[in-house]
C-alpha cells in the first residue's frame, strides 16, 4: 500500500516527514516487526483519510500522525499505542470496521481503537441526555480494561487543543469545557503532568483569553527578577551539596499560565503577591532506590542549614508518594530577603515519574514484587465504579458525577488503629472512611476516635489522621447521611443499607397503609401506590411503607395527598420544579424597580453574576430557560462538558432601563468614617442603588462587601476605580467572576 494521489506531492513530502520524526521519536523497544506493523498502519490510515481534511484545510493524516507522535515522544509508549493512535479515527470517520482491524492488527488494537471511538446519536434513543456522557463513560469502561486507551484519548485531545483556533468560539467553549472538567483532571491522576498543565493553559486561552495574554504578559515581566532570586537562593545549598559529595541539578520552575491565575483568583491577589509563580526545583542524582529517601532528607536538612522553613506548607510526598507515583517533598523556605520560595526536592528517578507519569513509573516499577502500585489501586477503584454504576443503572452523567468525585479530588492519607495505611480522596470523612472498611461498619457508624479524640460522623479527615470508626447495634443508616459523604461508593453503599433496613418494615407499612386507602374508601391498587410514593416524593414503594410504619406520613397525610385537585397539584409542582430560576434584577430610569425583566426565555445565572459588557455564553436545554453565565464559570464548564451541543451564541446587551447587580470587596484602613465615605461614593458621586453593604473590622484593616445595581460592564469598572482613588482603600476586587 502507497500514499494515494489525493494527496498533493508536497503534503505526500510532509507526510513522510511526520511519519520520521514518528519513527525518530519513538525510543522504546523497537525491531523490524514492529516498524513494519507501525508502517502498514499509517498507510492504512492514510488511504482511509484520503479525502478528509481539517478545517484548516490541511489533509486529515496530520492528525493521527500527531497524535502518535505524542503517544510516541511525549508519553513514551511503544508498538501498540502508536499503532491505536494511528487508527484512532479510522473506524469512526471511514468504511473500514472493526473486524477489518482486528483481523490485520489484532484484538488488543480492536479493543483500544473500539474505546476511543465516538458514539452517535445512532447509538441511542431520544431518551438519552448527554451523548458527550456517554461517550466518556464508554472511554473510562474501556479504560478499566487497558490503560492505553484513555492515553490514545489524552494524546488526541491534547492534538485538538493545539490546534483549536481553526474551529468557531462554541465549537472552542465546548471542547475546552469538556478538556478542563475531565481530561485535564484524567492526565493529572495519570501523573501527566506536562500534558495536563499544557491541557489547563490552552483551556484558559480560549475560555478567558483576556485573563491568559494578561497574565502571560505579567509573568513575562517577572522573569528575569525571579529566576535570579531562585538562583541566589539555591548557590549556596548547592555548593554544600557539593562539598558532601551529593550530585545535585538545580532549575527555576515557572509555574503555568492557568495555575498562577488560580491562585490569583482564589486568594484575591495580584500576581507579585502570589509567592510561589516560580519554584525551586533541586534533582539529586541517586541510582541506589534504597537510599533515595536519605538523600532528600539530607537535601532537605542543608536548607534548613540556610533558610526558615515555614512547617505549615512542608508536603511530604516522599514518605507517602501518590496513587500517580508522583513522589518528592515540597517544602517553603524564607530567603534572605524575606521572601518565601517554594522548594521540591526529589532524585531523578522521582523527577522521571513527575514529568511523564504512567510510562515512567511502569518502566521502574519492581518486576519481582507482588504488591500493587498506586496505579493499580487507582485502577481497582476504576472498576469499582464501573461495576457499581453497572448495578445501580446511573445515568452516564450520575457515572461522571461519581468518578470525579471519587478519582479527581486530591488524596490524603489516614491510618487505621493498627497503624495500616488508607487512601481516600480529599473532603472524606468519619463516615467515608467506616465504609470504605465494610457497609456493615457504615451502617452502624456513631462517631469515631481521631487521633484519641472523639469527633462527630460528619468530621471531614485531614492527611495522617488515625481514625478508629465507634459502632453501636441501635444506629440505622439515615438519608441525611448523604450529606456527610464525599465518595460515591460510600454513598452507594449508604443507599444499599437504607434499601435493606427498610425492607424490615414492609408488611407493617403495607397492612397500615390498606387500613389508610379502605378508609377514604379508595382502592389499594399498585397503580395508586405508586402514584402515592410519587407524589411523596419517594423513590419506591418500600420507602412508602417504611414512612407509613414509622408513622412519617399518617392517615390524614395519605388522604390529602389523594384527594388533592389535580390542577392545583400540576401548578404545586411546577412552582416547585422551577425554584431558583433567578431573573436578572431591573430598574427603571426613574428608580422605579421591578422584580424582574422581561425579557423572555433568559435567565440570568446568579454563580457568577454577568453583566452586559462581560464575555458571556449561552447555554439552551431542553424544557428550560437560556442560561447566561461568564465562559470560566465552574457551573457553565460543567453544563458545556455534558451538553456541548446546547451552547448558542450570545452577547449580553440591554437598555440603560435594566440594572444587574454585582457584588464588590473592599479592603481599606480601618479608620472612623470609611463607611460614611464609602456609601457617600456609591450612591452620592456616582448615582448609584446599593442592595447591601456588609463591613467587618479585622486588625487594623476592614473588609468591605458591597452589592450595587450598575447597567454594565463600563459603569462597573469606573465605579472600581473612583473606589480605588480613595485614600484609607488598599485593593478592590469583584466577587462572584474569575476575572
Amino acid at each position: 500500500m502507497t500514499l494515494p494521489d489525493t494527496y498533493s506531492q508536497d503534503e505526500k513530502n510532509e507526510l513522510e516527514r511526520q511519519f520520521g520524526v514518528l519513527l525518530q521519536c519513538w525510543k522504546s523497544r523497537k525491531n523490524d516487526q514492529d516498524v513494519a506493523l507501525v508502517t502498514e498502519a499509517y498507510l492504512l490510515a492514510a488511504n482511509a483519510h484520503k479525502d478528509a481534511r481539517r478545517r484548516s484545510g490541511e489533509p486529515y493524516m496530520y492528525h493521527p500522525l500527531a497524535v502518535a507522535t505524542i503517544i510516541a515522544g511525549e508519553m513514551g509508549m511503544g508498538r501498540t499505542s502508536i499503532i491505536c493512535a494511528l487508527l484512532h479515527d479510522v473506524v469512526e470517520d471511514t468504511d473500514y470496521t472493526l473486524d477489518y482491524i482486528r483481523e490485520h492488527f489484532g484484538e488488543k488494537v480492536a479493543q483500544i481503537v473500539d474505546g476511543v471511538t465516538k458514539l452517535t446519536s445512532e447509538d441511542f434513543d431520544e431518551s438519552v441526555k448527554s451523548l458527550q456522557a456517554e461517550t466518556f463513560k464508554k472511554v473510562i469502561m474501556s479504560m478499566s480494561y487497558d490503560i492505553r486507551v484513555i492515553l490514545v484519548k489524552l494524546a488526541d485531545r491534547l492534538h485538538n487543543m493545539r490546534t483549536l483556533s481553526s474551529m468557531p468560539h462554541h465549537k472552542q467553549l465546548k471542547i475546552a469545557s469538556e478538556t478542563t472538567q475531565i481530561y485535564a483532571p484524567l492526565a493529572y491522576r495519570l501523573g501527566l503532568y506536562k500534558v495536563k498543565l499544557e491541557l489547563d493553559d490552552l483551556c484558559l486561552k480560549y475560555i478567558n483569553p483576556q485573563v491568559y495574554e494578561s497574565v502571560e504578559k505579567q509573568l513575562l515581566g517577572l522573569r528575569e527578577k525571579k529566576i535570579n532570586e531562585i538562583e541566589e537562593f539555591l548557590a549556596p545549598v548547592r555548593n554544600e551539596l557539593d562539598k558532601m559529595g551529593i550530585s545535585v541539578r538545580t532549575m527555576a520552575i515557572e509555574r503555568n499560565v492557568s495555575s498562577v491565575w488560580e491562585r490569583m483568583a482564589k486568594f484575591g491577589m495580584s500576581i507579585e503577591e502570589v509567592y510561589d509563580v516560580y519554584v525551586a526545583r533541586i534533582i539529586i542524582d541517586c541510582d541506589d532506590i534504597e537510599k533515595e529517601k536519605i538523600r532528600c532528607w539530607e537535601t532537605f536538612a542543608v536548607f534548613t542549614k540556610y533558610y526558615y522553613p515555614d512547617n505549615k506548607k512542608m508536603r511530604d510526598w516522599v514518605s507517602f508518594p501518590k496513587t500517580n507515583g508522583y513522589s518528592s517533598i515540597h517544602a517553603v523556605f524564607m530567603n534572605k530577603q524575606g521572601n518565601w520560595i517554594e522548594t521540591q526536592i526529589r532524585t531523578n528517578r522521582m523527577d522521571d515519574i513527575a514529568e511523564n507519569g504512567f510510562a515512567a513509573y511502569w518502566k521502574y516499577r519492581d518486576k519481582n514484587t507482588t504488591d500493587e502500585s498506586g496505579l493499580d489501586l487507582w485502577m481497582k477503584v476504576v472498576k469499582d465504579l464501573v461495576q457499581q454504576s453497572d448495578e445501580n443503572r446511573a445515568s452516564a452523567i450520575e457515572f461522571i458525577d461519581s468518578f470525579r468525585l471519587d478519582l479527581f479530588n486530591d488524596e490524603i492519607f489516614v491510618f487505621t488503629p493498627k497503624g495500616d495505611k488508607m487512601t481516600l480522596p480529599k473532603g472524606s470523612t468519619v463516615l467515608d472512611f467506616a465504609y470504605s472498611i465494610h457497609s456493615d461498619l457504615g451502617n452502624h457508624c456513631i462517631g469515631a476516635n481521631i487521633n484519641k479524640k472523639l469527633s462527630p460522623i460528619q468530621t471531614e479527615l485531614k492527611m495522617g489522621d488515625q481514625v478508629e470508626v465507634i459502632t453501636s447495634e441501635f444506629q440505622e443508616p439515615q438519608e441525611k447521611w448523604f450529606d456527610y459523604l464525599a465518595t460515591s461508593g460510600a454513598k452507594s453503599r449508604l443507599k444499599n443499607g437504607i434499601k435493606d433496613f427498610r425492607k424490615a418494615f414492609k408488611d407493617k407499612g403495607k397492612a397500615m397503609l390498606k387500613d389508610y386507602f379502605d378508609h377514604a374508601k379508595i382502592d389499594f391498587s399498585k397503580q395508586n401506590r405508586n402514584y402515592l410514593a410519587e407524589k411523596f416524593n419517594l423513590s419506591n414503594r418500600n420507602d412508602l411503607y417504611y414512612y407509613v410504619a414509622t408513622r412519617k406520613i399518617g392517615r390524614q397525610d395519605v388522604e390529602n395527598c389523594l384527594k388533592k385537585d389535580e390542577a392545583s397539584w400540576s401548578e404545586y409542582l411546577v412552582k416547585y420544579l422551577t425554584l431558583g430560576l433567578v431573573r436578572p434584577s431591573s430598574q427603571r430610569k426613574n428608580g422605579e424597580k421591578s422584580g424582574e425583566n422581561n425579557v423572555s426565555g433568559y435567565v440570568i445565572s446568579t454563580c457568577c453574576t454577568p453583566i452586559p459588557g462581560d464575555d458571556v455564553v449561552a447555554i439552551q436545554l431542553p424544557g428550560q430557560p437560556i442560561q447566561i453565565h461568564h465562559p470560566d464559570c465552574p457551573e457553565a464548564q460543567k453544563l458545556m462538558s455534558r451538553y456541548g451541543e446546547s451552547i448558542v451564541k450570545a452577547h449580553l446587551q440591554f437598555g440603560d432601563d435594566f440594572a444587574f447587580l454585582a457584588k464588590l470587596k473592599i479592603l481599606a484602613v480601618n479608620k472612623m468614617g470609611f463607611g460614611a465615605t464609602l456609601f457617600d461614593t456609591i450612591t452620592n458621586q456616582e448615582k448609584l442603588d446599593m442592595q447591601a453593604m456588609e463591613m467587618k473590622i479585622e486588625g487594623g484593616m476592614v473588609v468591605a462587601t458591597v452589592s450595587v445595581y450598575v447597567n454594565n460592564l463600563k459603569t462597573l469598572e469606573n465605579l472600581i476605580d473612583k473606589i480605588k482613588s480613595l485614600d484609607l482603600v488598599k485593593k478592590v476586587e469583584r466577587v462572584g467572576k474569575r476575572s
